[in-house]
Parts: structure tokens; sequence; C-alpha cells
């Protein structure tokens, strides 16, 4: 059984993106080797501990995090498959942060998305 990270503010029809858990902890290796030092060590540790329990961010915490999730997305080194997912997660949080309202993490299984 997978467990995936559903994001509001979301590109489907429902304001969601669904992404496998391992790739939202695997996402950290990346924001530490293209995010400067000041700004990766919250980031690192809010996509550990945010993946593993959920979490809703305030506007001002999405908005930073869509501006260092685009430095990834961006970044030549980051592989395509990669670049595409952090690009869809960046601009999810930089919606809610526009629209001014939390942006919201919630986990789930196969057998959930499936219902």
């Amino acid at each position: 059984m997978t467990t995936h990270l559903v994001t509001s503010h979301g590109a489907d029809f429902f304001g969601q993106d669904r992404h496998p858990l391992t790739f939202i902890t695997g996402l950290a290796d990346y924001v530490t080797g293209v995010v400067p030092y000041n700004q990766r060590r919250q980031l690192v540790e809010l996509l550990e501990h945010a993946a593993a329990e959920g979490a809703q961010f305030t506007p001002a915490q999405a908005e930073a995090i869509s501006e260092a999730l685009m430095k990834v997305a961006r970044h030549r080194f980051t592989k395509p498959k990669i670049a595409a997912a952090a690009r869809l997660l960046a601009e999810a949080a930089g919606r809610a942060a526009a629209d001014g309202e939390a942006w919201t993490w919630t986990l789930t299984d196969d057998k959930e998305l499936a219902a």
C-alpha cells in the first residue's frame, strides 16, 4: 500500500494534487542541493515533518515554500520528473498564498484514493 500526500490548491478538478510520500521525502535532497543554506534548513525540516504527519501552512509560509520549490524546479541539475512535480507543488503553494488561504497537506493511502 502506498501513502500519498494530498495538497490543497492543486491543479486537478477538485483543487488538489497527489504525490507519493516517498517523492516528498526525496525532494528534501534536491532542496539541500539547490536552495541557499539560510533558507533550506527550515524547508527541509518542513518537508520531512509535514510528510510524516501532514500539515497546514500559513500564506506567508506557503509563499516561502513556493519560491524555494521554484528554485528547485528551475535548477539545471534537477531531473525533469522531479522538476515537474516540484513546480506543481510550488504553483499550489503560490495559489494558496495569493488567495490568502492556508495551504494544507493531508496523508492518504491507496484505499482512500480509490474510493
